[in-house]
């Protein structure tokens, strides 16, 4: 039928091959021409596909490596209630933040992600110190999100080694400070890939935190026995609602359950910060975070109520290992099966960790690049060997194993700086939504749609206004000491923390940084006169 020797097969996928690689040019020329109409050169290549950035977006978030992590807070303080409702009732609420982030970030893709947003969305008088403000908020927040989650991840790695030894090994604060120093650097090395094996390398992560999620949840049913589930009334009722904070009223102690899922369900942004290695970034990066604040909240809610509901006696959690989430999938699966899933949600933390330092990279990055540092723009330099910025993968890499070190002195100090981190960020991301409304009929301020949007309607207006006001009441909640009596090891400096880096960098920036900091500006003019000369 054929006149030549080609396989027909053969030429329609070469056909189809050729136009998908002319669609993915057609599309990375468009989202370039999109950046630099917002002031910027296209420096990275385009390599994050849909699935990657579905599955960055997923990953960032943990689900089951985030609640294994948190579910003593809840757990211990406001009892089993406190858990299923609080944290349906919270990640209700983070669906609006979603939504709202999502069509900031639609408006706005680029890696800067909500800072430089922020920028744009007041008056340019305004610009220089609300960038810097913003800047630094949730520049602290995802370096105390990666150190806090690092730290976190070589606990979950100790719980094991004590419960595969029946509880005869002593963790001291050396082991936990040095195993966290290694992961960092280990997520340094994987960060400096191209790219593209960096989008290759976390496509598969959703599959394993979705994978892994579903099947704790499958094999703790399995093996609960039914006469040793607890009954609906301790799940949901008023039997499940114990205050264990030692003197705080019932009605606090219940929403103590918020703090799980607000920790869970933060750095919704990060996806925003990889928007220029994106193709169609006004498109996918927006849905991912969409897809990915709905998908974790009800997940997540599912895992929380099965977690409950096979939980054994309250009075044994957490137990040696110190993670209630590990003592009671030993008390169901035994402790071989409990280890061999364990490992899979320590492998999700990994990734979490992994896209927290890409995210958090290129944060540091793009402020540097807004000559946010007094470096000169170091910083905010290009690899041309990788074209990704190796000098803030590495000085991110740095700065995370600060707080970590801080084990060492004092505890407190070093939850003091972890616990800060959804109130660091949750604030930031509040900031260029309000900044939106309040500004909305300002001559000098425009604000065009991207292609996620709610519309100039009630729908609109009802997400933004809930979740600015939602941030600021759960704020409230993580300022509280969760503990009676108060003493310095229980104390919650958060609040003290993230006032003091507002004050401090606002001083700052009125003492010198003006000088060199004039808010988000384009780097098109200076990028012309190079190529010129």
């Amino acid at each position: 039928m054929f006149s030549d020797d080609k396989d027909p097969r053969t030429a329609v996928t070469a056909d189809e091959s050729a136009s998908a690689s002319i669609h993915s040019s057609s599309s990375s020329s468009e989202d370039d021409k999109e950046l630099e109409a917002l002031g910027y050169v296209p420096s990275f290549k385009r390599e994050f596909s849909n699935l990657a950035t579905i599955s960055f977006a997923f990953s960032i978030m943990g689900l089951c490596s985030s609640v294994a992590t948190t579910f003593d807070t809840p757990l211990l303080l406001g009892g089993p209630s406190s858990v299923v409702w609080c944290w349906i009732l919270g990640a209700s609420m983070c669906f609006c933040l979603g939504a709202s982030i999502a069509e900031v970030v639609s408006a706005f893709p680029t890696c800067g992600g909500l800072y430089t947003a922020s920028a744009q969305l007041c008056p340019p008088s305004r610009r220089p110190i609300v960038g810097w403000v913003v800047g630094w908020l949730n520049i602290l927040g995802q370096v105390a999100g990666l150190a806090s989650t690092e730290f976190g991840l070589a606990n979950m790695i100790w719980a094991a080694v004590v419960i595969a030894k029946n509880g005869n090994y002593d963790i001291t604060a050396g082991k936990t400070v040095g195993l966290t120093t290694a992961l960092l650097i280990v997520h340094g090395i994987l960060n400096t890939l191209t790219t593209r094996n960096l989008a290759l390398f976390t496509k598969g992560f959703v599959f394993v935190n979705l994978g892994a999620t579903f099947l704790i949840i499958i094999v703790l049913l399995a093996t609960t026995p039914r006469s040793e589930m607890h009954a609906a009334n301790y799940v949901f009722g008023s039997d499940g609602v114990v205050n264990q904070t030692g003197g705080w009223n019932t009605g606090l102690a219940f929403l103590f359950g918020l703090l799980s899922v607000q920790w869970t369900m933060t750095d919704y942004d990060a996806t925003a910060h990889i928007s220029e290695e994106v193709r169609r970034a006004a498109y996918a990066a927006p849905s991912a975070i969409f897809i990915a604040v709905i998908g974790t909240g009800l997940i997540g809610w599912l895992l929380n109520i099965v977690l409950v509901l096979c939980s054994g006696p309250l009075e044994n959690l957490p137990g040696p290992s110190d993670s209630a989430f590990l003592e009671i999938m030993t008390l169901r699966m035994g402790k071989p099966g409990a280890l061999f899933l364990w490992t899979f949600v320590c492998l999700t933390a990994f990734f979490v960790c992994q896209t927290a330092l890409q995210a958090c990279s290129r944060t540091v990055f793009a402020f540097s690049r807004d000559h946010g540092f007094p470096d000169r723009g170091y910083l905010g330099r290009m690899s041309k060997w990788t074209q990704t910025p190796l000098n803030a993968i590495w000085a991110t890499t740095l700065f995370s194993i600060l707080p970590g070190l801080l084990d060492f002195a004092s505890p407190a100090a070093a939850n003091a700086i972890f616990s800060l981190t959804a109130m660091a960020l949750d604030i930031s991301y509040i900031i260029p939504i309000f900044l939106r409304r309040f500004y909305r009929n300002h001559p000098e301020v425009h604000f065009k749609p991207g292609p996620f949007y709610m519309g100039p309607g009630l729908l609109g207006w009802a997400a933004n206004v809930i979740c600015i006001s939602w941030t600021l009441f759960v704020s409230v909640i993580f300022s509280i000491p969760t503990v009676l009596p108060i003493n310095a090891q229980n104390m919650n400096y958060a609040s003290v923390i993230t006032g003091g880096v507002v004050l401090l960098s606002g001083v700052w920036y009125i003492i010198s940084a003006h000088r060199h900091y004039k808010g988000p500006i384009s780097n098109l003019p200076q990028k012309k006169e190079e190529e010129t000369d």
